[in-house]
């Protein structure tokens, strides 16, 4: 049987060619289509539609389906798993579903993917370890559908985050010799939907854009890790811009005593946009770091993987006097939450 299987460029412009049709029909229909609702997070003043990220998977799924399987995990699996997910966050997008139960299908989904990722467990593997190894892939996996979702509010912002991501795991894949065509039409398939998302924004990624998309970079980022793509620091410093932000602010407001599932405007790109940089020159800061760690990521990968976790640790600092600053500044002029 001849394989049908496309290269990795081929899936990537396949990918940007169904994705380019879709963004069109939906910013053709888009007064039909459900808009973001104006809220306390809202960094807008006008309704946009909401549900770019439809367009994301009209490319990406066809173009995953004619590429060779992600390593480590079959793509029945990762495929199910992304499918809850993308489901309950479209119906998210188009009516609203409670924090429980969306939270909890975000978990389930996360656990399945995580159980298909370390099993079966061999005799060497100690239960304990192996049940070690299932949580911390299942909340690595369901935090970062979050965070990307947390991330998604300035315009351009997920976007170009998860271009940048999955391009430089495309990059990391070709560079250990597995099958990179998944990740570079991930890549592509957003390169249409950020041309309208760009300041000012005619489309939203929505939450059926944003959490699968964060869903994927970590599932994907621990698959090329189980199957020795890449090291466990490398997709960690990939999405460490969002990663960073996400995480620094949910422990930040814990500790303030503030009910971290209530909208917010505290982010520190969010604190950044209101201080005056607005949505290009916060865009343009999270732009500088995304590249940055993506290209540090592959230098680190081709030179000196043994240096990963340094290279974690010196742009975790470059980012800690970033927030430093940004928190200096947020506190001497006082602005309101």
């Amino acid at each position: 049987m001849a394989d049908l299987s496309l290269s990795p460029v081929s899936a990537a412009f396949l990918s940007l060619f169904i994705a380019s049709c879709g963004v069109a029909l939906l910013v053709r229909f888009a007064d039909r289509l459900p808009k973001a609702r104006l809220t306390d997070r809202s960094l807008h003043d006008r309704p946009v539609l909401r549900v770019g990220g439809l367009a994301i998977w009209a490319g990406f799924i066809p173009a995953a389906l004619l590429s060779p399987p992600v390593a480590a995990i079959s793509m029945a699996v990762w495929g199910a798993a992304w499918l809850s997910v993308a489901v309950v966050s479209l119906v998210d997008d188009w009516r609203g579903v409670p924090p429980v139960p969306r939270l909890a299908i975000h978990g389930f989904a996360a656990f399945v993917a995580a159980i298909a990722l370390f099993a079966p467990m061999t005799s060497a593997t100690s239960a304990p370890w192996w049940l070690l190894e299932v949580g911390f892939a299942t909340l690595a996996i369901a935090w970062s559908a979050n965070l990307f979702n947390f991330m998604d509010g300035n315009d351009g912002l997920a976007a170009s985050m998860a271009i940048c991501g999955f391009a430089v795991y495309a990059i990391g894949a070709s560079m250990a010799g597995v099958p990179a065509q998944v990740y570079a039409a991930l890549a592509a398939a957003i390169v249409p939907l950020l041309a309208v998302n760009l300041p000012p924004a005619r489309a939203f990624i929505g939450d059926v854009g944003a959490v699968p998309l964060g869903f994927l970079a970590a599932l994907f980022g621990i698959a090329g890790w189980r199957a020795g793509a890449w090291p466990g620091w490398f997709p960690l410093l990939v999405f460490l811009p969002f990663a960073l932000d996400a995480t620094t602010t949910l422990c930040r407001r814990a500790l303030s005593g503030e009910r971290v599932w209530e909208a917010h405007r505290t982010h520190y790109y969010q604190r950044l946009h209101r201080m005056g940089a607005g949505h290009v020159g916060t865009l343009a800061t999270w732009c500088g770091l995304m590249l940055g760690t993506g290209a540090t990521a592959l230098a680190v990968l081709a030179l000196r993987p043994d240096a990963g976790w340094w290279a974690v640790a010196a742009w975790t600092a470059i980012m800690a006097a970033l927030f430093a600053r940004i928190d200096y500044h947020w506190t001497r002029k006082r602005f309101p939450p």
